[in-house]
C-alpha cells in the first residue's frame, strides 16, 4: 500500500498537470499569438514548452536549453498583492538556476518584433552556442508532380 505522502504527491502533481492542461485551453490572446512565434522551434530552433510544471509554480513558456521563462503578465499583475507573489515567485525560480523575463501583455501587443527580438537575445545569451538553423526542412511526404 503506497504512504500518506506519496499519495499527496502524486495528487500534487496530477492537480499541476490538470490545472497546466486547463490553462493552455484557456490561453490568453497574448499567449496564444506569442505561442504561435515560439512553437515548433522556430524561435532559434530550440523547444518551448507553454504552462509547463517547475516546482510549485506553472510558467508561462519554458525552454530547458536555455533555462528560460517567460512571463506574459496581464494588468493584473500590477496589484500589489499580485506584485509580492511576482517576485517571490521569480526568485524561488532564480534560484534555481532559471532566468526569467517578464512581458507585459500590452508591450507584445504594441511592439511584438521588439518582443521577440529580446527573446531572442536572451536565448543567445543563455545558449552558446545556438542550434544552426537549417535552411531547408527535409520533408518526409511523398512529393508529386506539380
Amino acid at each position: 500500500m503506497p504512504s500518506l505522502e506519496t499519495t499527496r504527491a502524486e495528487r500534487r502533481a496530477r492537480l499541476k498537470r490538470d490545472t497546466a492542461r486547463r490553462l493552455r485551453a484557456e490561453a490568453s490572446e497574448a499567449e496564444r499569438k506569442l505561442w504561435s512565434h515560439l512553437r515548433r522551434k522556430q524561435m532559434a530552433s530550440l523547444r518551448f514548452r507553454r504552462q509547463h510544471p517547475l516546482g510549485p509554480y506553472i510558467v508561462d513558456f519554458y525552454c530547458p536549453a536555455a533555462k528560460l521563462i517567460i512571463e506574459l503578465d496581464g494588468a493584473q499583475h500590477g496589484e500589489d498583492k499580485a506584485i509580492a507573489y511576482d517576485i517571490a515567485r521569480t526568485e524561488w525560480l532564480e534560484a534555481r538556476g532559471f532566468h526569467v523575463m517578464r512581458i507585459w501583455n500590452h508591450e507584445f501587443f504594441e511592439n511584438p518584433d521588439e518582443v521577440l527580438e529580446r527573446i531572442w537575445r536572451s536565448l543567445k545569451d543563455r545558449v552558446s552556442p545556438l542550434p544552426e538553423i537549417r535552411e531547408e526542412r527535409i520533408s518526409t511526404l511523398p512529393q508529386g508532380e506539380g
